[in-house]
């Protein structure tokens, strides 16, 4: 009877430590707002390069003058860096452009990116989760050529 225990117990076990991981990942759908895609142009103020997926917090300006920090959701670091995306390429106070989708919850500032584009023009897609990556090759081999990130 023991023995019966300690496997239903060990059984609870890995149950919950599999459930975790896929309680805490979300599906597109559920957090963002396809048909609100937005625009997003600043300074980085910090950077969260973790998985499942990065954060990008950058400062905008709104049209009346005051700032605002929107968090944008990324890929994972992997993804990021297998599209030639290094961590260092996002430092704060780096300016940038990101297009992306808000959240179903329009009071939050928060977004899943699509592209982040540089002030060079070199444009990365962001690796986001709804909608499909476009054809990169170019883009990449662009920013290699001009040493960028």
């Amino acid at each position: 009877m023991m023995r019966k225990t300690w496997i239903l117990m060990g059984a609870a076990v890995v149950a919950l430590a599999v459930a975790v991981p896929v309680v805490a990942h979300h599906a597109f759908g559920a957090e963002f707002d396809r048909n609100a895609p937005i625009k997003l142009q600043g300074k980085i103020v910090k950077l969260e390069w973790v998985n499942p997926h990065t954060w990008i917090h950058i400062e905008i300006e709104k049209e009346d003058g005051t700032k605002e920090v929107w968090a944008v959701e990324g890929g994972t670091p992997n993804v990021l860096l297998r599209r030639g995306l290094r961590r260092d390429c996002l430092e704060p106070g780096t300016e940038i452009i990101v297009d992306g989708y808000q959240a179903k919850d329009h009071s939050l500032k928060r977004a899943n990116g699509r592209d982040v584009t540089f002030t060079d023009g070199s444009k990365i897609f962001l690796g986001s989760s709804g909608t499909g990556a476009p054809y990169e090759e170019e883009l990449l081999k662009a920013r290699r050529e001009r040493g960028r990130c």
